[in-house]
């Protein structure tokens, strides 16, 4: 079931779904919108390794926006930190940023119970678009969890993105044993 926009508010009071900064306008039908942070960051190396600690370079978006190119992948990070601690959250982008032809995320739209951060975004383009930091980027969508969580994302030892940033995080699968 996907939480409405009373049920969202609910859960906002209790706690179980924070948001900072929160605006009531941002509040859909059944969804919350978030922002584009003005930071993002490209990678270093023109071949990416799956095996490897890819670095990225991290730069901010100026007053006069920022032209995203096709054929490289910028990572973003949401104005609003989030917390989900009973809802399962989905990150869509809108549909306006989809008719720019901007896709927000490759794969990871579906975040656990017991996330805690910014939302990391993986930009990118089909062809060249200007944006700019505190446009709508995307809308958070919250599903109930059926049964108990066993172990929150918060808590869980392998979490590769738990420590706090405003800045878009690199990938980690190095970390993964494969």
């Amino acid at each position: 079931m996907i939480l409405s926009d009373k049920a969202i508010l609910q859960s906002i009071e209790k706690g179980e779904i924070v948001i900072e900064p929160y605006s009531r306008e941002s509040l859909g039908t059944n969804s919350y919108d978030v922002h584009l942070s003005k930071h993002l960051a490209t990678y270093l190396s023109e071949i990416l390794d799956a095996k490897a600690h890819n670095k990225v370079e991290h730069f901010e978006i100026g007053e006069e926006g920022f032209v995203l190119r096709p054929g490289t992948t910028y990572l973003g990070s949401t104005l609003e930190y989030t917390e989900s601690h009973k809802h399962v959250p989905f990150l869509e982008g809108k549909s306006s940023v989809g008719r720019l032809g901007i896709d927000i995320h490759a794969t990871a739209g579906k975040g656990d119970v017991g996330f805690c951060n910014h939302w990391t975004l993986e930009i990118s383009v089909s062809q060249p678009v200007r944006v700019y930091a505190g446009m709508p980027i995307g809308q958070l969508i919250y599903f109930d969890v059926q049964g108990d969580v066993e172990t929150m994302y918060n808590k869980k030892g392998s979490a590769k993105y738990n420590t706090r940033s405003p800045l878009p995080l690199e990938s980690m699968m190095w970390k993964n044993a494969f």
